[in-house]
């Protein structure tokens, strides 16, 4: 499941994924974010993956990658927090085809995580 989180406004975006992602998922959650980037331009957001977090099926995968591909430039800020260490790795791999700032924190690094988004 993927949610957008009440600390979001503007072009902070907060997004809370739990269990495992599905296409369907996406096909609910992007319309709000591409409106957030037609009306920002480019985003800070903070990525919140909880305990029951298991990550994608394929076609949630390549979603994922289409969206990240198609707005490499666009986010400014990217906070990823609690995500399993093989998440946080492939974030550190594909950081060089984002243009902006990725950081990755512990679960309860959530304060801090929010602290560095707004910036």
């Amino acid at each position: 499941m993927i949610e957008v989180m009440k600390e979001s406004e503007g072009a902070l975006l907060g997004v809370h994924v739990s269990g495992l992602l599905h296409e369907a998922d996406y096909r609910m959650f992007l319309p709000t974010l591409e409106e957030r980037f037609r009306e920002y331009g480019k985003l800070r957001v903070l990525f919140y993956a909880d305990e029951s977090f298991e990550g994608w099926d394929l076609r949630a995968a390549w979603e994922d990658v289409s969206v990240g591909l198609k707005h490499a430039s666009d986010f400014e800020r990217m906070a990823v927090v609690g995500a399993p260490e093989w998440v946080n790795w492939c974030m550190k791999l594909s950081a060089f085809l984002m243009k902006g700032e990725i950081r990755i924190f512990a679960r309860d690094e959530i304060d801090d995580a929010w602290a560095w988004v707004k910036g």
